[in-house]
């Protein structure tokens, strides 16, 4: 059993505060405090990886663009899709960033079987896919032995403002959500399941989850 785990459900959060808070939690953690699940929505929002290449915003519009420290391309959040932070010691927790990849990819797949839906992972390209179809992006920053930033799984969502980017960098890259895939899928009920696998994947009990902050 690793360190104490800390599952918070935050509902719709702003993007630049939680990523200032993320960072700010990275910044001034010690190795005795308990590692941290966030899990959130965002408004509307496209955000811009360290490597992004401007030729991947083709119609951005009235979505605001934020340039921020995590790896891969541009993607899009907002209200339905199911964001989870890890903020996680990677080095008390034995963990490389590749084996907290394969954690996060394995987390969304067994949460879409409970679901009925069922998905695979690409060596070449991270992400979870349904048919060709991307269903999750990932993207992580270490800092300090720590990481931060984490998945965005599309629940609920309305897609079209993907039609505004190349997701993730891929021209033509068609998107899905849970829903269309199962009808019967609720965004609270996928919030419980995905907080329970990631733990569990982590090497904790299922999570009590906590509202809020604090």
């Amino acid at each position: 059993m690793n360190a104490e785990l800390i599952c918070r459900d935050l509902g719709l959060v702003d993007y630049q505060e939680s990523w200032e808070r993320m960072k700010a939690f990275t910044q001034n953690r010690d190795s005795q405090q308990a590692d941290e699940i966030w899990l959130l929505q965002h408004p509307c929002v496209f955000t811009q990886g360290q490597a992004g290449k401007a030729e991947h915003l083709l119609a951005p519009g009235d979505i605001p663009v934020i340039p921020v420290d995590r790896g891969g391309q541009v993607t899009y959040h907002g209200p339905g899709q199911l964001i989870a932070y890890v903020l996680i010691d990677l080095k008390r927790s034995k963990l490389g960033v590749r084996e907290l990849v394969t954690v996060l990819e394995n987390t969304v797949i067994q949460t879409l079987r409970e679901n009925d839906i069922e998905s695979y992972a690409k060596a070449d390209a991270p992400g979870v896919y349904v048919e060709e179809k991307k269903v999750s992006s990932l993207g992580l920053r270490v800092r300090r032995g720590c990481s931060f930033h984490g998945l965005a799984l599309n629940v609920d969502m309305d897609l079209s403002p993907f039609n505004r980017i190349n997701p993730c960098g891929y021209q033509g890259l068609e998107m899905i959500d849970m829903v269309r895939l199962n009808p019967n899928v609720t965004y609270q009920e996928v919030v419980v399941q995905l907080a329970n696998q990631l733990s569990e994947l982590l090497g904790h009990e299922h999570p009590t989850i906590q509202q809020g902050w604090n």
